[in-house]
């Protein structure tokens, strides 16, 4: 409990680190498309202000979750963190399309922007934007939120980029429509990584079982273990992305009810069930009924 604790307060940090830097990148970008009037850099500011709502919801998400159970919220607020990042996603959503249609009306008519100016404002960007990697790198696979985080800050690095490019491009080549262009794929990777999150986020809401466990393996497993005759009713869902829960009802032979096998096989699924698979299912429910209450139960049912 320890360990965990403490890995949750370092994980809080480092969404705290990247967020000031954000915020800097942020209101550094703010003066340069004031100053530029690139649709390349306003889109990438727009960029940053999702990021920085975005890690500001998760930093406030990270410390909900550590919200212990009690009343009727059975989880605390584990599931926080998957609204924070659907929120999220939502916001970057918005901001792709109003950069697509933008930037496709700025192609033809494409207005004068300082190459220079640009360039320097892309570079603070970058460079805010590599540390913030360099922070997150070591905690991106933690949960739903700090992936989000950490796939942010890379397409903002990305968008960076391209704001350097087009200021290349319109400083050394005089090529105008450069700003257009770096805003048009600035906002190609938004779009689909705006719809990965939602997805993301949508299979967790609906309850759908984690896409990487074959629910079909889980069941022969179960099925495999001595005494076990079959099961039914297998449900696994997740509270949010690092806690996935599973329900099961277990056929058992009757004898397994006298003779003290039940409490064994009990054990034997759930050590299985946290060991056994690529995702380590911790929380385990099981329903033992025995083969003649399921035999009746099948015969009235047909």
């Amino acid at each position: 409990m320890a360990h965990d604790h403490s890995h949750a307060s370092g994980s809080r940090r480092r969404l705290a680190i990247v967020f000031g830097i954000v915020l800097v990148i942020f209101i550094f970008q703010v003066i340069g498309s004031i100053v530029t009037g690139s649709l390349a850099l306003l889109i990438d500011t727009g960029h940053n202000s999702v990021d920085l709502i975005g890690i500001g919801i998760a930093l406030f998400a990270a410390t909900l979750v550590r919200t212990p159970p009690r009343g009727q919220k059975t989880w605390g607020f584990r599931r926080a963190e998957v609204l924070a990042a659907g929120a999220q996603a939502t916001l970057l959503l918005g901001l792709g399309v109003y950069s697509l249609i933008e930037g496709v009306r700025r192609f033809f008519v494409p207005p004068e922007v300082p190459g220079p100016e640009l360039m320097l404002f892309g570079v603070v960007g970058l460079v805010g934007n590599i540390v913030s990697i360099i922070i997150l790198s070591s905690s991106k696979e933690e949960s739903l939120n700090l992936r989000a985080a950490f796939l942010e800050v890379i397409a903002d690095a990305l968008g960076s980029v391209a704001v350097i490019l087009a200021a290349v491009s319109i400083w050394l080549f005089d090529w105008t429509r450069a700003d257009a262009v770096a805003a048009l794929f600035i906002a190609a990777l938004i779009v689909p990584r705006a719809f990965s999150i939602l997805r993301e986020t949508g299979s967790i809401l609906l309850e759908l079982a984690p896409k990487e466990l074959d629910l079909d393996k889980v069941k022969m497993h179960i099925e495999g273990v001595e005494h076990v005759q079959d099961v039914h009713d297998l449900h696994v869902t997740r509270i949010d992305s690092n806690l996935p829960v599973l329900t099961a009802h277990v056929v058992l032979a009757d004898e397994c009810f006298y003779d003290g096998h039940a409490p064994r096989i009990l054990t034997d699924l759930q050590e299985c069930l946290a060991e056994h698979f690529e995702i380590a299912i911790e929380h385990s429910t099981f329903q033992f009924d025995r083969a003649k209450d399921a035999a009746q139960e099948t015969h009235t049912h047909s």
